[in-house]
């Protein structure tokens, strides 16, 4: 069995609930990935395009910086990374976070929040920050996720 991480990027906490859950369903290790500068509301408010968040979004070069770095990913086989979709993709502040580590030889198995979209091209736009990584496309888990329901799906994936 692999050595398991759940790092996790939250701007409203949706995204943290579950991806608590899924580590403790997985008896994964538990990282928040955060930005230097907290995001807002208004910097959430997507319907304005002059929005901190849309301004990112918009410019796909952007890398908001982090809080920390301390994921200590060397440690582990397989990284569990969750985010919130933000425009049909992943918010810039995960290319940050797989920019700031060495994922060769990693499984990347990504899980979501979305108020309605797919996952798009998430896991295609995701392949340049890790150079040497498998990204694997995992799941959209919106709504209440039970413990029982993260571990079948872990157990699923043959990690």
């Amino acid at each position: 069995m692999s050595k398991q991480l759940v790092a996790y990027f939250s701007a409203s906490g949706t995204t943290a609930a579950v991806a608590k859950t899924l580590a403790e369903a997985a008896g994964a290790s538990l990282y928040e990935i955060k930005p230097q500068v907290p995001y807002t509301r208004a910097d959430l408010d997507w319907t304005n395009k002059n929005s901190r968040s849309s301004a990112e979004m918009n410019d796909k070069s952007f890398r908001p910086p982090l809080a920390g770095r301390d994921a200590h990913v060397e440690d582990y086989d397989t990284v569990f990374l969750g985010f919130p979709i933000w425009w049909y993709t992943a918010p810039t502040i995960v290319n940050t976070f797989l920019e700031s580590y060495d994922f060769t030889g990693k499984t990347i198995i990504l899980f979501a929040t979305s108020g309605g979209s797919g996952f798009g091209r998430t896991a295609a736009d995701l392949k340049a920050s890790a150079p040497g990584a498998v990204i694997r496309e995992g799941k959209l888990l919106n709504g209440r996720q039970t413990m029982e329901s993260l571990a079948a799906w872990v157990s699923s994936l043959s990690i």
